[in-house]
This record gives C-alpha cells, sequence and structure tokens, in this order.
C-alpha cells in the first residue's frame, strides 16, 4: 500500500475496493448508491456522506480515519467467535507481526 500520508479518499476507495476483488457496481450495491457515485468519490469529484462513509468502514474493515488518510489500522470483526478462537486470531496477528520485522 501506498504511504498514507500521500493518499486521498478516493485513491484508498479504489485500493479497498481492488483488494476485495468487487467492481464500482458490487461496491455501490453493497452500500445502496450508484456505481457513478463510486466513480465520483475514485476520481475525486464528491466526498460522501457521513452514513456512506460509516457503510464503507464496515465493507473495508478499516476506520472512518482510515478511509479519510489518517490512520493506518485495519480492523478484523471477531463477533461471533468464541473466546478461544479470538485468542488464536491474537496469537496469528501477533505471529504475523513479528515475521513482518
Amino acid at each position: 500500500m501506498e504511504d498514507m500520508g500521500t493518499m486521498e479518499f478516493g485513491d484508498i476507495v479504489r485500493e479497498l475496493r481492488s483488494e476485495l476483488g468487487l467492481t464500482q457496481k458490487q461496491l455501490a450495491a453493497q452500500i445502496g448508491t450508484s456505481k457513478t457515485t463510486i466513480s465520483l468519490y475514485e476520481s475525486h469529484e464528491r466526498m460522501p456522506t457521513p452514513k456512506t462513509l460509516i457503510g464503507l468502514s464496515s465493507i473495508f474493515h478499516v476506520s472512518i480515519d482510515y478511509l479519510l488518510g489518517m490512520d493506518r489500522t485495519k480492523w478484523v470483526d471477531v463477533s461471533g467467535l468464541s473466546d478461544k478462537d479470538v485468542r488464536l486470531v491474537c496469537e496469528l496477528v501477533e505471529s504475523l507481526r513479528e515475521k513482518g520485522q
């Protein structure tokens, strides 16, 4: 991923959408808007409403600060997992962090 300091909202949305393998039309359907609107976001011609930011945040598993280029933290939804499974996920994340250093 590019340095977040140089990325704008539209670039971040495009990158996250591509990482999930979604088309603009598929993403638009998930947040209840049009493909044209997604295109306008990605071309820096329009910014989303707060409600849309929340929807995008949920779909991409990132904070709104991340979408706005202010934070690099992504998150994982572990709802529905047992405490034991959550611990295993946390251990895996930590192991991967250590591996990457």
